[in-house]
């Protein structure tokens, strides 16, 4: 019989370069999954892991390589430090989503750097990682991969709307599970409070004493992208490209830029999330942008729920730890309705310690 509960390290490194969350985490299986976080914390990078982490794209190959191995090896120091810190023993593997340093789906390309064999040898322990992958070489978009968990964990809600680098959402539609992203947010408004010496807006005080310019506002919303349907997905090239640029035209105050975009996020949102008296769960570190969310409050019908501190900030975290126990089963953990993929499919790679082989 399958095992039916697993004790699992996972680890999330996002876009918004916050730093790396790691958990560890017990997952039930009786019919449903249930599951409760036992430790938790992020660790923020260092100065030149961020700027590193943030210069990703135009890198050569060969610098991408050391790169993908240095960081594997630096994931492995946090999880022996983790390990140390909260005592934890017996744990059946680390699942691992990496950080992302390409993602052109379009091109059948997709990097996420963290996953190389050194991560398992230096810990000594199973790695289930590289998930996005396998994925795009069915024709999928790689993402978003957290829907399953939506839907194995979070049934109660009508949607699960993440506000991390990106706006991500989803939900189920005629038995199908939907999702896709939305829109950048602490992507951008954290590149332009960086201009100010900050690391984010704090509560968002910054944006909501700017004002709104109403043609950039308009250019935003008419990006061609929110209007392609789904599956689709964004990266951090497209915001190089497309965000920007355009921003950076109107040269305007930060405290402006980080209204108008508020505004544009809030805008992105609500044309998805519709239905009146809807029950949306919200989570990431957006969730501590309380401008952003009073705007969501004030122009919407629906129930916008903010749940415990944990699951705000590591509910990626805690369901790349339920990809890692999909995969360990066999059982799907990428949906094609999701990503638009050729089919449903159990994605990832498993990394064995050498000294176990």
């Amino acid at each position: 019989m399958t095992t039916s509960i697993y004790k699992v390290i996972a680890l999330m490194s996002g876009t918004s370069l916050d730093g790396v969350d790691i958990i560890c985490v017990t997952f039930s299986y009786n019919g449903i999954w249930s599951y409760e976080i036992l430790n938790a914390e992020t660790l923020n990078y260092s100065k030149d892991w961020k700027k590193t982490l943030s210069q990703l794209i135009g890198r050569s190959r060969e610098e991408l390589i050391t790169i993908d191995n240095v960081y594997s090896d630096y994931l492995s120091s946090l999880v022996q430090g983790f390990i140390a810190k909260h005592k934890i023993v017996n744990i059946d593997f680390v699942a691992s989503h990496g950080h992302t340093a390409l993602h052109q789906p379009q091109n059948g390309l997709t990097l996420q750097i963290g996953n190389q064999q050194v991560f398992s040898d230096l810990l000594n322990q199973k790695v289930i990682c590289d998930f996005r992958i396998q994925d795009v070489e069915l024709g999928g978009q790689g993402a978003p991969l957290v829907p399953i968990g939506d839907r194995l964990l979070f049934s109660d809600y009508d949607f699960c709307l993440n506000l991390g680098g990106f706006a991500n959402i989803s939900f189920e539609e005629n038995n199908n599970r939907l999702a896709f992203d939305i829109c950048p947010v602490n992507i951008v408004l954290n590149h332009y409070v960086s201009k100010l010496g900050l690391d984010y807006d704090d509560r968002g005080q910054l944006a909501s004493k700017g004002i709104i310019n109403v043609e950039l506002l308009y250019r935003l919303n008419s990006l061609e992208f929110y209007n392609e349907k789904p599956p689709k997905s964004l990266g951090l090239e497209w915001v190089d490209k497309e965000i920007f640029p355009l921003i950076d035209e109107f040269q305007l105050s930060e405290k402006a830029i980080l209204r108008t975009f508020v505004e544009h996020v809030v805008i992105q949102i609500l044309k998805i999330v519709k239905q009146s008296n809807s029950k949306v769960l919200v989570t990431g570190g957006g969730v501590y942008n309380e401008f952003l969310i009073s705007r969501l409050n004030e122009l919407s019908t629906t129930q916008i729920i903010l749940p415990n501190r944990e699951l705000i900030e590591f509910k990626e975290a805690l369901i790349f730890g339920l990809l890692g126990v999909l995969k360990d089963r066999n059982e799907v953990n990428s949906l094609s309705s999701v990503t638009g993929a050729t089919k449903d499919h159990s994605s990832g790679k498993i990394l064995i310690p050498n000294s176990k082989n």
